[in-house]
């Protein structure tokens, strides 16, 4: 059977709206992983492999990205990168495959759903592992360890907090929440929340953006021939990821999306 072109492909797995989700698309799907996931997509939709399967695939790799970085050196921060990566563009190609199929399952978005929770929680324990220097001569400092799994916890717990609401609204009868709903009632809320969406902090306890800075702070430590950045990182994400499960926790409370 032919395989469909990337133009034959583009307007059905790239229905209007796909890359211009607010809380849907990552800026790395809209920047460049959406159309190499075009390039991979009319490999596949021929084929009996079905969008879970996918999916199933995404998570492992998101989930190697913790093994791969407790490999000492940049190369393992590399490694990192690439496990995530690979994570992201299997995120794009299932939901693809599954529009171009019409296969789609409430299974396929809840696995979706559960990888994600699994590649942030994965980066960030495997950094915290990093920065205790598990290989190293010298003593194994848990601390890291510690703060790791604890911005871990806190990356989790926003995402909860998130899919939560839904699970609240349908639990009360309620129809799913519009866009609008999430602006904070409090003028004072919507400008703190306004400054925190201009400067992006929190986006750096995801696992592609941690991932990412993982890999500038390996570079960095190589150079001083220690872990005295990766350790700050780690402490950093920490403290990012507990204020921000307050603070995006208040954010809700504060709108209308529980209304």
């Amino acid at each position: 059977m032919q395989k469909p072109s990337v133009a034959e492909l583009r307007p059905v797995v790239h229905p209007a709206g796909v890359k211009d989700r607010r809380s849907g698309e990552h800026w790395a799907g809209r920047l460049y992983m959406r159309e190499i996931s075009l390039r991979i997509d009319r490999h596949l939709v021929n084929t009996r492999v079905t969008p879970n399967q996918l999916t199933y695939l995404m998570t492992l790799f998101g989930v190697l990205a913790a093994p791969a970085l407790l490999v000492p050196g940049i190369w393992g921060a590399v490694l990192g990168v690439v496990a995530v990566q690979l994570y992201l563009l299997l995120d794009c190609v299932d939901g693809e495959i599954a529009r171009w199929k019409k296969q789609y399952s409430l299974a396929g978005v809840y696995l979706d759903r559960v990888g994600a929770y699994l590649c942030d929680a994965a980066v960030l324990v495997g950094f915290g592992l990093r920065a205790a220097d598990l290989w190293g001569t010298g003593r194994i400092d848990w601390l890291w360890a510690f703060l790791g799994t604890l911005a871990a916890l806190g990356a989790v717990l926003i995402k909860a907090e998130t899919d939560l609401v839904g699970v609240a609204r349908h639990q009360t009868g309620k129809p799913p929440v519009q866009e609008s709903a999430s602006a904070p009632r409090s003028s004072g809320l919507a400008l703190a929340r306004r400054a925190a969406s201009a400067l992006q902090f929190h986006r750096l306890v995801l696992g592609i953006e941690a991932s990412l800075l993982i890999l500038v702070l390996a570079i960095v430590d190589t150079a001083r021939g220690d872990l005295f950045f990766s350790r700050l990182g780690v402490a950093v994400l920490a403290g990012i990821a507990l204020l921000q499960t307050v603070l995006h926790l208040v954010s809700i409370l504060a709108s209308s999306r529980l209304k």
